[in-house]
């Protein structure tokens, strides 16, 4: 049942991705830390992000702005040990927490203009870009701080999405590298990885005639969700 379930999230969660561009980590993470716990949860999701990056690539390429997604790749690589480090040294009632909190953090960010306003050129290319690679690491969400950089430098959506897909591909593999494969049966592993190519699939016809604004909605409601039911367990664990 967990590997359905699991296979729900991850099939939903591809599909805003695909129609937004954004949001496969920040919908899948909530239900799979639960079903999986912090380290395993956060595990997998990154390396289905991969995924969905990696399926979203062929269709997004011609709108890649390589230049900028250097300058966000190369601060996030040097700061993704960093993240490793916090997800070794705290136990998992923690790592809940923490989890939640860069949730929250994702959630919020967007409202805080002057976040946006200070993310500016080479400098805030390097602050968001090292944001995004701990954070990655740390939780699997490292979209905030490219998101907030985005809007303060002014980027267009359709060239921001398309790079982020570039940008996620290579912050994920450090990932992987730094916080090991899953330890899921290969079977289930495989089986979300199908939802996940299929829900980019499903996506990609869907977003024809799906209002982004629709999906961004969905994509809120799940997030917030799986922020709280997950600060929640986080809370209770700390009490056994």
């Amino acid at each position: 049942m967990t590997v359905i379930f699991a296979g729900i999230a991850t099939f939903v969660a591809a599909i805003i991705q695909r129609i937004t561009g954004l949001g496969f980590v920040l919908v899948l993470v909530g239900p799979i830390v639960l079903l999986y716990g912090p380290i395993e949860g956060v595990t997998l999701a990154v390396l289905l992000a991969f995924v969905a990056s990696l399926a979203a690539i062929p269709m997004v390429w011609r709108h890649i702005d390589w230049k900028r997604s250097w300058w966000l790749i190369w601060p996030g690589l040097i700061a993704a040990p960093f993240g490793a480090l916090v997800v070794r040294l705290l136990p998992d009632a923690a790592l809940l927490l923490v989890i939640a909190a860069m949730a929250y953090v994702t959630l919020l960010a967007g409202r805080i203009p002057a976040l946006s306003a200070s993310l500016t050129g080479r400098r805030g290319a390097v602050a968001a870009g090292a944001a995004a690679g701990f954070m990655n690491v740390a939780s699997g969400l490292g979209g905030p701080p490219l998101a907030a950089y985005a809007v303060g430098d002014r980027w267009g959506q359709r060239s921001f999405a398309a790079s982020a897909q570039l940008i996620f591909i290579a912050f994920d593999i450090a990932t992987v590298a730094l916080r090991g494969l899953p330890v899921t049966p290969i079977e289930d592993v495989g089986t979300l990885v199908v939802a996940t190519i299929a829900g980019i699939a499903i996506g990609t016809v869907l977003s024809r005639n799906v209002a982004p604004r629709i999906a961004r909605a969905a994509m809120l409601v799940i997030a917030w969700a799986g922020a709280t039911v997950v600060l929640v367990r986080g809370i209770l664990a700390l009490f056994p």
